[in-house]
């Protein structure tokens, strides 16, 4: 047995790797540049976790989900793996410690941010340690062409100048030919090397339903499913609707999104994973580090704005290889909501430029002040305060936050956490000195490990019922001991942070790039009309569209979807009806009528199945019939 399959046994228990990740980790340990395009639930975090184990030395991932970096970083830790995550919303004396542990002790893993790192603390520590590995997740960030541009994600370059012998291991799920170009050129490849597998799910049956009352398409389709789901929809209040309307008519459901608590986020994830609520409905902050293998449905309620969205959304069904089917609904205002999206999502450049003044007024930061500060920030009140539109003044903050002015996290679920600022000799000459504090802290110290090395998260209602005192009482002996500079006491937090990278500028000086700007604007109308043609699209494979979308060339008809499926009802074999289609294709040119083409196709096949072609063929819309007769083939 290799190395790399006694690692995978040990840590994660299995005795063979899934398809690609082999020849993923064969590619990085041969210290080749490698972008590994693999689908959703593909095991992509073992395609760095194992060649990095392997060798001397750190792994550094660059990742821009601080919720699945956190829960990675404690899976590892879980299973004897030492790692640590620095990321917006820690300390500089947490991430200080963070990173000369990635220099002086024998952890493995460091996990963070991409906006750390352009900070002086980070290149100058970056020199010191060991790296055996760049990982790049979520690398179609790096692509200004890409659906999820990070500007923080070009950074990486410049950590590629002081790492010229480190191998890099970019990873996404979904990438067009046009972004994996970009992403390899951005990150400097030494040479182009993509690993990749088919984008087609065969086992994943996608159906569009065009209904005008879609909770009702909803309640029966789950009716008929009885199994476990995702409802996918595009805001908070619509996941606490349609979740009660679900549990009002017999459906055990539960509403999910990004405004939830770490605990209560935890419980609804985890009562869905055990089939508790066998349905979730979600906006889609639900997904990241979701691994269920029975999903036998995924409902898209709404258009999604791409078709890498939706892809990745789908593809949360049938992880386990057994028949499920991602669902799309829409109706006749769809084309209208694609329009007015575009609208919200690109506001006037005057109108950026406003939210920007608003925020620094918001924050009440001088011009020229404000570098590296970072605010706890809620766009609800920012909105009501200056009666915007959340979802218009969210985007003109994104484009301010492309355009490298600020950074905008996600929601930071942090918890307390507590680290020892005195030696063991000067802690115990305090206790002696104040007896008062000694129960506390040698209760801190029965309770958790590590409290020297490095800041430990804590939970003050666990150590309140052990201590048999309030959980006030308990604040308020760590805010003491934290005064008395014992320990460095951190209060959780549970807000997203806008995080100012350059100094509060004035009008003159604030520059938007229009050129990207528009160009931004112009490639997200395009994925939002493909998304558009996928939905009312009723000729054509939906697999294919998929397909042929993300550059695959000739793709098979899938035979499961709403389209294929219509096909079939014609009696015809996929193989026959493939076949008298390209006979149809050479001969459809104006020239012949519908009887020329049957006699033509006779010697090959019985009229009666050309004629079925043909009729089908022109009910779709694909071929044409002129005022003579003559059939054209439809471009």
């Amino acid at each position: 047995m290799d190395i790399y399959k006694k690692i995978l046994l040990k840590y994660w228990g299995y005795g063979s790797f899934r398809p690609l990740q082999e020849d993923i980790i064969q590619s990085v340990a041969e210290g080749k540049d490698t972008l590994a395009l693999m689908p959703t639930g593909g095991g992509k975090s073992l395609t760095f976790q194992i060649p990095a184990l392997a060798k001397d030395g750190l792994c550094i991932v660059i990742t821009p989900l601080i919720a699945l970096m956190k829960d990675q970083v404690d899976r590892l830790n879980q299973i004897g793996i030492k790692a640590i995550a620095i990321y917006s919303g820690l300390s500089k004396g947490e991430i200080d410690i963070a990173l000369n542990n990635c220099i002086y002790g024998d952890f493995k893993f460091l996990y963070c941010s991409p906006e750390r790192l352009n900070t002086e603390i980070f290149n100058i520590r970056l020199e010191k340690m060991n790296v055996n590995l760049l990982a790049i997740d979520e690398a179609h960030c790096i692509s200004q062409w890409g659906y999820d541009f990070r500007p923080s994600y070009l950074q990486i370059a410049k950590i590629r100048e002081k790492l010229p012998q480190t191998p890099i291991l970019a990873l996404t799920a979904t990438a067009t030919h046009a972004v994996a170009d970009d992403i390899m050129e951005k990150l400097c490849f030494k040479n182009k090397n993509i690993i990749k597998q088919s984008f087609e799910r065969k086992n994943l049956v996608y159906l569009v339903r065009e209904t005008e009352d879609k909770q009702d398409y909803v309640l029966k389709s789950i009716q008929n499913f009885k199994t476990s789901g995702i409802v996918y929809v595009r805001n908070r209040q619509s996941t606490k609707d349609i979740a009660a309307f679900l549990n009002k008519n017999g459906i055990k459901s539960d509403f999910y999104h990004a405004g939830l608590t770490d605990e209560q986020r935890n419980q609804k994830q985890n009562q869905w994973k055990e089939n508790k609520t066998p349905v979730i409905v979600a906006t889609n902050a639900f997904g990241m580090g979701i691994d269920k293998p029975d999903v036998r449905f995924v409902i898209h309620y709404d258009i999604p704005d791409s078709i890498e969205a939706y892809f990745q959304e789908a593809g949360r069904g049938g992880r386990d290889g057994k028949k499920a089917y991602a669902v799309l609904l829409h109706n006749n205002t769809t084309k209208l909501t694609v329009n007015k999206r575009i609208e919200s999502n690109f506001p006037e450049i005057s109108y950026i430029k406003q939210m920007y003044n608003l925020l620094g007024n918001f924050f009440q930061i001088p011009i020229g002040a404000g570098k590296h500060v970072g605010y706890d920030f809620s766009i609800a009140d920012f909105a009501t305060q200056y009666k915007l539109s959340i979802h218009t003044a969210y985007s003109a903050l994104k484009i301010l936050s492309q355009e490298g002015y600020i950074e905008l996290t996600d929601e930071i679920n942090n918890p307390s956490r507590v680290f020892f600022n005195v030696n063991r000799d000067d802690l115990y000459k305090f206790q002696v000195e104040n007896e008062s504090y000694d129960g506390f802290i040698k209760l801190l110290l029965r309770s958790y490990t590590g409290l020297f090395n490095n800041y430990v998260p804590i939970d003050e209602l666990m150590l309140s019922k052990r201590a048999n005192i309030g959980i006030e009482t308990v604040y308020k002996i760590l805010s003491k001991l934290n005064q008395y500079k014992i320990i460095r006491y951190i209060p959780k937090r549970n807000k997203p942070m806008i995080i100012y990278t350059e100094e509060r500028l004035d009008d003159k000086n604030l520059y938007i790039n229009i050129e990207r700007y528009n160009k931004l604007k112009e490639l997200y109308i395009q994925r939002s009309l493909s998304m558009l043609h996928y939905a009312e699209s009723d000729n054509k494979c939906r697999s294919v569209i998929l397909l042929e979308y993300f550059g695959e060339k000739e793709p098979v008809r899938c035979g499961n979807c709403d389209v294929c499926l219509r096909r079939n009802e014609l009696g015809l074999s996929k193989y026959e009806f493939d076949l008298i289609l390209e006979q149809i294709k050479v001969i459809a040119d104006g020239q012949n009528n519908e009887e020329d083409m049957i006699l033509k196709i006779e010697a090959m096949y019985p009229p009666e199945k050309t004629i079925q072609v043909i009729r089908w063929l022109l009910d779709n819309h694909k071929i044409i019939k002129n005022a003579e007769g003559h059939i054209f083939w439809k471009s």
